[in-house]
C-alpha cells in the first residue's frame, strides 16, 4: 500500500510538473504583456511626476534662499555706505554737514527700497 501511495504521489507530481511547463495561449500572453507594459508606463510616469515635483520644490527653496541672501547683502551695503558717508560728512562745515547727512540718509532710504524689491515674495 505504501508503495502504491508513493508511486501515486510521484505520478501526480510528474503530471503537475508537465502541466506547469505548458505554454499559455497567445491571446492570454499578449494580454498579460499589455497589462504589464501599461503598469510599467504608469509607474514610470508616476515616478517622473514625483521627481519633477521634488525638483520644483527644491528649486523654489534655492531661489528663496538666494533672494534672502541678495536682500541681506544689499541692506548691508546700504548701511555700510551710509556709515562711510556720515563719517565723511564729519569733516565738513556745519552747513555742509547738514546737506551731506541728508543726502546720505536719502541714499540709504533709496538703497533699502531697492533691497526690498529683492526680498522673496510669499
Amino acid at each position: 500500500m505504501n508503495k502504491l501511495a508513493i508511486t501515486g504521489v510521484f505520478i501526480m507530481v510528474g503530471i503537475a510538473a508537465v502541466g506547469c511547463n505548458k505554454p499559455q495561449n497567445t491571446a492570454d500572453v499578449n494580454h498579460d504583456v499589455a497589462v504589464a507594459q501599461a503598469d510599467k508606463a504608469k509607474e514610470v510616469a508616476d515616478a517622473r511626476s514625483e521627481q519633477a515635483k521634488n525638483v520644483d520644490d527644491k528649486m523654489q527653496d534655492v531661489n528663496t534662499a538666494a533672494a534672502k541672501g541678495d536682500y541681506a547683502v544689499a541692506v548691508a551695503k546700504a548701511e555700510g555706505n551710509y556709515k562711510v558717508a556720515k563719517e565723511a560728512c564729519a569733516g565738513m562745515s556745519r552747513s555742509e554737514q547738514k546737506d551731506c547727512k541728508e543726502r546720505a540718509e536719502m541714499d540709504l532710504k533709496s538703497a533699502k527700497a531697492r533691497a526690498d524689491d529683492l526680498q522673496p515674495k510669499s
